[in-house]
């Protein structure tokens, strides 16, 4: 017999057990056969196996996990930074907050660059997000995002560098080219408002269409989930650059984006499966999420209570409420890659999943009628 390097991966085996041949025959044999089919009439049938716990082929996960490290969360909660602060600068635009409208595009060119460079790093190679750029599939939220992040990044630059010329005193050298920047920044401002929501709610779908068990669990929250935070860490950045006399919009918004977070989660877990749930209530994603959920109250309520009469105290709270969405963003990927870990998250939902759907009279189909 031979060896390899992949002998180590094989458990020890069992000895095997000698099968005990049943020699009776006659009126007492007949009686053990009906018996071991589950009653005398012989009407019943019983298992040919025992019922055995299920374990994967040597121990190994049987879905691979994401390979998305600490760069991937980073870029879902900087992407939902710079979507948030989209929003917020279109709504300034609206009502002549200068202050505030500037400070956010500022704010969304900053997240929505160090978001893409995540990205890039994650990657790998620059030429792959390119490379991305190829094709639209319709179908896939990766062929979205990438055309979403590429648009909202352009026009986000365009307002911003018109901010920048303004406060820098109208010395960069744009020559003639000024006022149709103007103009261009009036459109770019009104664009990022429209592609500010898609930008942060893309991602959850990037995460729920995968096979991983607990992000394919959350499919349907998700998405609340993530736009509210990405709502609540906008306007507690907004909070920290802008005076509260023009941050009257970014407040309402963040104790709307804070009661949203909590209550997209809550809504979330209750409608996932209690093995899907799991990986967000224990180990390391579980204390990274109970510490989101705190902060998050904490900035909400102390935006409620001081964000106009205190700018340190509103700065706090918008801080708060950015390290509340961050903690989010890593505890949800993170208990993604814990739910690939254990055969039990990927196995019992689909079990339970179809004894439901035998329950409920669907046998016409291959899932339920296989086996």
């Amino acid at each position: 017999m031979t060896n390899s390097d992949f002998d180590a991966y094989r458990p020890p085996e069992q000895p095997r057990r000698k099968r005990r041949r049943d020699r009776l025959s006659g009126a007492a044999g007949d009686m053990l056969r009906r018996r071991r089919r589950g009653g005398d009439d012989g009407g019943r049938e019983m298992s040919m196996v025992d019922d055995v716990e299920f374990t994967s082929y040597y121990g190994r996960p049987i879905v691979k996990a994401a390979p998305w490290g600490d760069e991937i969360s980073a870029y879902l909660f900087l992407g939902g930074v710079a979507g948030g602060s989209g929003l917020l600068a279109f709504g300034a635009q609206m009502f002549d907050l200068d202050d505030l409208r500037r400070n956010a595009r500022f704010a969304a060119l900053g997240a929505v660059g160090a978001g893409t460079v995540c990205l890039i790093a994650d990657l790998g190679r620059p030429e792959r997000f390119l490379n991305m750029m190829r094709t639209v599939k319709p179908t896939s939220p990766m062929s979205w995002g990438t055309w979403i992040l590429s648009a909202y990044g352009t026009v986000t630059g365009i307002a911003a560098v018109s901010e920048a010329d303004d406060v820098l005193g109208e010395v960069l050298p744009l020559g003639p080219l000024r006022p149709m920047l103007r103009t261009a920044a009036d459109t770019s401002g009104v664009a990022m408002g429209f592609l500010g929501a898609p930008l942060a709610a893309y991602t959850a779908a990037l995460l729920s269409m995968t096979s991983t068990p607990t992000w394919a669990g959350a499919r349907r929250g998700l998405p609340y989930l993530f736009v509210s935070s990405a709502t609540a860490a906008a306007s507690g950045l907004a909070m920290i650059t802008t005076g509260s006399e023009q941050t009257k919009p970014a407040r309402l918004l963040a104790i709307t984006g804070a009661a949203g977070e909590l209550i997209a989660m809550d809504l979330m877990k209750k409608d996932m499966h209690p093995l899907e749930r799991e990986p967000l209530e224990i180990e390391e994603p579980g204390r990274k999420l109970k510490l989101a959920h705190a902060l998050t109250i904490a900035g909400g309520v102390g935006t409620l209570l001081f964000g106009k009469r205190s700018r340190i105290l509103a700065a706090a709270s918008g801080a708060a409420l950015m390290a509340g969405s961050a903690l989010t963003r890593f505890g949800v990927v993170e208990a993604g890659h814990l739910s690939t870990t254990d055969p039990k998250y990927v196995v019992g939902p689909q079990r339970d999943r179809l004894e439901e759907r035998r329950a409920a009279g669907i046998v016409d189909d291959s899932i339920t009628t296989a086996g």
